[in-house]
C-alpha cells in the first residue's frame, strides 16, 4: 500500500530543495508522480506571487496568467493520473470494493494535491517567521500560523493513511471523478472556437 510518510517527506524535502537548486524528480513509479503533480503546485505558488506585484505590466501579467491556466490544467490532470493509477495497482492486485463499501467525499491524489500545497504554506511561513527584516508582530504571526498549519498536515496525512487503508481493505470504493474542465478545450469554450467569427456565444 501507498506510504503516506513517503509523500509527505517528498513534499516537504522538494520544496527546501527546489528552492536551493535546480527542479528534479529522482523518484520513481508512483512517488514519481507524486512529485510532479507536486512541482505543478510549486510552480504555480511562485507564478502567482508574481502576478501580485505591482510592478508587473498588464502584457507580462497575461502572459503569467496564461502559464498559471497552462498549470493548474497540469496539476488537475496529475491529480487524476495519481488515482487512476493506484485503481491499476487495486486491479493488479485482484481488491475490490466489499459488498457495503461506500464512496468518499475526496479521492487519494486530492488529499495528496492538499498536502503538497500545504507543505508549501508551510516552508513560505517558516520563511516569514525567520525574517529579519520584520518584526516580532510580524514574526509571531507566522509562528502561531505554523502551528496550525502543522496540525493541519498531522490530520491530513492521518485522514489519508485512514482512506488508504480502507480503500486497499475494500471498505471504501475508489472512483476517478473526472475534471472535465472546459476552458482550455477548443472544442468547449466557446470564446476559442468562435475565435475569429466575431463573436462569443
Amino acid at each position: 500500500m501507498i506510504d503516506v510518510k513517503a509523500i509527505t517527506d517528498l513534499q516537504r524535502e522538494a520544496v527546501k530543495r527546489w528552492h536551493e537548486d535546480k527542479i528534479a524528480n529522482p523518484y520513481e513509479d508512483f512517488l514519481a508522480l507524486v512529485c510532479r503533480q507536486h512541482e505543478q503546485n510549486y510552480r504555480l505558488w511562485h507564478e502567482e506571487d508574481v502576478a501580485r506585484s505591482p510592478e508587473v505590466s498588464d502584457a507580462d501579467l497575461a502572459e503569467i496568467k496564461r502559464r498559471i491556466d497552462r498549470l493548474n490544467q497540469r496539476r488537475n490532470d496529475l491529480i487524476e493520473q495519481m488515482d487512476d493509477h493506484l485503481i491499476a495497482q487495486l486491479v493488479a492486485e485482484g481488491i475490490g470494493p466489499a459488498p457495503g463499501a461506500r464512496l468518499n467525499t475526496e479521492t487519494p491524489a486530492s488529499a495528496i494535491d492538499r498536502l503538497s500545497i500545504l507543505s508549501l504554506r508551510i516552508y513560505h511561513m517558516q520563511e516569514q517567521a525567520a525574517r529579519e527584516d520584520a518584526d516580532a508582530t510580524h514574526r509571531q504571526k507566522a509562528e502561531d500560523r505554523l502551528v496550525i498549519l502543522h496540525e493541519q498536515r498531522r490530520d491530513l496525512s492521518r485522514s489519508l493513511a485512514e482512506l488508504l487503508g480502507d480503500v486497499f481493505a475494500g471498505r471504501k470504493i475508489l472512483k476517478v471523478y473526472r475534471q472535465m474542465k472546459m476552458y482550455n478545450d477548443p472544442t468547449m469554450n466557446p470564446y476559442l472556437y468562435n475565435a475569429g467569427k466575431g463573436k462569443a456565444a
